[in-house]
Formats: C-alpha cells, sequence, structure tokens
C-alpha cells in the first residue's frame, strides 16, 4: 500500500465518494420535501372547499401521501443510489487511470535509473506528455546522453593518455636495452633524444596532475600583481621558434597602460602559451596569428580580454561545443601532430576559470578560429 498509485487513487476515489454521497443525501432530502410540499398544495387546491372549516394544523395532518406518491419517491431514491454507485465506479476506474498515468512513466524512470547505477547509461524512456512527468522524462534522457558520452569520451581519453605514455617509454625502453646490449652506442645524439622523450612524458603527467587539481580547486596558485601585456610578451617569446619554423607570422596589438590584474603569473601564462600553440599547431606554413589585449565591460564588471586568432583550417562546429572537454577530441587520430592528447584547452578552461575569468572562442571551418580569454580586473581572492 506504500505504492503512490494506490495512495493517488484512494484520494481520488474518496473525493469522489464524498462527492457522490453528499449529492445523494442532499437530493433525496430536498426531493422528500419538496415533493411532499407540491402533494400537499395539489390536495388543498382539490378539496378547498371541503376542507374550509380545518385548521391549517389540521390540515398538515390531513395530508397524506398515496401509493403512487410513495412508489415514485422510492423510484427515484433508487436511481439516485443507482447514479452514486456508477459515478463512484466511474471515479474509481478515473482516479486508477490517472495513477496509472502518473506512476507508469516514473517507474520506467526508475527501472533506466537503475540500469545507469550499473553501468548502462545508453538508456532512454519514452516522452509520452507535456507535462512535468513528460518534462522529467526529458530531463532524464538528457542526463543518460551526457553519461553515455562522457563514458565514451573517458575510454576515449585514457586510450589517448595510455598511447602517449606507452610511446616515449618505449622510445626510452628500447635505447635503453640497446645499450645495454651493446647494440646501440651512448652518444650525445643517444643521450639528447631520450632527455627529450623523458621531459615530454614528464610535461604530460603534470598536465594530467594540473588539470586534476584545478577542477576541484585544489590547484595551488601564487597570486600576486600581473602585467597582462609582460605575459602575452612572454609567452609570445617562448613560441617564436616554432612560429618560424613554420613561417607563420605573428602581429601584436597591445593594448598601452592595461590595468594590472591579480593572478597567479606562471598560470596565467600558461593559458596564453597553450592558446597560441594551437594556433600556430593548425595554421598553415605562411599563415598568421594575431594576439591582441583590451578592456570590455559584460554583466556590469571590467574585464582584461586576450583575443588569440588565426587563420587557419577552423573548428567544426559539431566539436565548438565540446572544444575545452578533456575528455573530447574533434580529430579522432593519434598522431601529435593533431594535437596530441587534447589536454591543453582543458587545462586554458579550467586555469581561467579558477581565476574568476571565461573563455570563449569562435571558428569558421576554412577560414580560422578566435579565442576570447576574460580575466577580471578584480580578481577574486585564492581559492
Amino acid at each position: 500500500m506504500n505504492s503512490i498509485i494506490y495512495r493517488i487513487t484512494g484520494l481520488m476515489f474518496l473525493a469522489v465518494a464524498m462527492t457522490v454521497f453528499l449529492l445523494v443525501y442532499l437530493a433525496n432530502t430536498q426531493m422528500t420535501g419538496l415533493f411532499q410540499e407540491y402533494v400537499t398544495v395539489q390536495q388543498m387546491e382539490m378539496h378547498r372547499s371541503m376542507m374550509t372549516h380545518m385548521s391549517a394544523a389540521s390540515e398538515g395532518q390531513a395530508v397524506m401521501m398515496g401509493n403512487l406518491e410513495q412508489n415514485f419517491l422510492t423510484s427515484v431514491h433508487q436511481s439516485l443510489v443507482w447514479v452514486g454507485v456508477a459515478l463512484l465506479g466511474v471515479g474509481l476506474a478515473a482516479s486508477y487511470a490517472l495513477a496509472r498515468s502518473i506512476t507508469i512513466p516514473l517507474r520506467k524512470v526508475s527501472a533506466a535509473a537503475v540500469e545507469i547505477e550499473r553501468g548502462n547509461f545508453a538508456q532512454k524512456v519514452p516522452v509520452t506528455s507535456t507535462d512535468e512527468v513528460g518534462t522529467l522524462a526529458m530531463i532524464f534522457n538528457s542526463m543518460a546522453e551526457t553519461l553515455d558520452n562522457n563514458s565514451k569520451l573517458r575510454q576515449q581519453f585514457l586510450a589517448n593518455i595510455a598511447h602517449e605514455l606507452r610511446t616515449p617509454l618505449a622510445v626510452i625502453q628500447g635505447h635503453l636495452e640497446g645499450m645495454i646490449d651493446g647494440i646501440i652506442e651512448p652518444n650525445q645524439k643517444q643521450l639528447t633524444s631520450l632527455h627529450e622523450e623523458a621531459v615530454r612524458l614528464s610535461r604530460l603527467i603534470k598536465d594530467l596532475k594540473d588539470l586534476s587539481l584545478a577542477e576541484v580547486r585544489q590547484l595551488s596558485l601564487e597570486v600576486r600583481a600581473t602585467a597582462v601585456n609582460q605575459t602575452v610578451e612572454q609567452a609570445l617569446y617562448m613560441l617564436k621558434p616554432l612560429a618560424d619554423e613554420k613561417e607563420i607570422t605573428i602581429e601584436q596589438n597591445l593594448m598601452p597602460a592595461l590595468p594590472i590584474i591579480t593572478a597567479d603569473a606562471d598560470r596565467i601564462c600558461q593559458i596564453f602559451y597553450n592558446l597560441i600553440t594551437n594556433a600556430i599547431r593548425y595554421t598553415a606554413s605562411g599563415g598568421k596569428v594575431t594576439v591582441a589585449t583590451g578592456l570590455t565591460r559584460l554583466e556590469g564588471q571590467e574585464w582584461v580580454k586576450v583575443t588569440v586568432a588565426d587563420n587557419g583550417q577552423g573548428i567544426n562546429s559539431m566539436d565548438l561545443p565540446h572544444l575545452f572537454d578533456h575528455f573530447y577530441r574533434g580529430d579522432k587520430s593519434r598522431d601529435r601532430k593533431s594535437g596530441g592528447t587534447g589536454l591543453g584547452l582543458a587545462i586554458v578552461k579550467q586555469l581561467t576559470e579558477i581565476h574568476g575569468g571565461k573563455v570563449q572562442v569562435e571558428s569558421i571551418v576554412g577560414k580560422g578560429s578566435v579565442f576570447y580569454v576574460l580575466l577580471p580586473a578584480q580578481t577574486p581572492e585564492k581559492r
């Protein structure tokens, strides 16, 4: 009896029963009184001349209903009772149907939720209405789809990470085994190659650690007064060799006298470094990357705006909503030239948000992409 279907049915049936009983009782009571009054008036009209000597009290006692009148009232009372019983039956059926229309979709949602708990995320419940229950079903389907996508992206992410970890380890292991067996002669070139692989492996592990800490807002920040223009120039200086190698022109449009912000300069530099690296990577040789700074006002607050634009290949509109998801890669290949594990933009998003900022992107396939980093002029205290 704890099922909601029985409770809804019971409440609805109780309301219908009380209404029917009240209507039948009032109808019977009023009908008897009114019918008696009607019979009295008719008899008084017919026998007025014969009853002039009687008093009003005597008249009331003399008025009697015959068998026909009594049979009529009895049949009416019985009809009302049967109508009441019919209404109760209809009310019970309607209450049960209403309760089932609510509880059956809820039971389907519950069954799908149990499957999701077991790890079966590809669950859908039918949406058969536009009321609150239908809205709940749509929200549940959206949640299940998100969980399913996240599960698939997580698997892809782990596969990419395993590949990226395996490659440098295999290179290091192979070279070391060759040196131990005497097949490879240790020299400066071999040692430099091993060192580069070790550095790349260390950088990947550091990115994973930073990303996990940033997501739970546990990444330590060395907050101090930071000049954004200086930080941008530092990132550009580090990436100039990469741009020169691809013969890419980097244009700077830095706003003079830009307000100083309170932030972790190294983390802010990492944001710009990752964005400019992506711009260079996805811009063809002879292309152009533009980095600009300025001020903008949004939501009643002043923001320092850093723009990184390129005229590269652009980003598909289907990939834009997921671009900053660290479980998502628009290019599913594992070629490092296509963007590695896809951690760079995820780190950009987390580092920007941990500073109270926002990151946005606009892109047209074949024409290039524009990334915007908004940092509050007055950054909240360290979290």
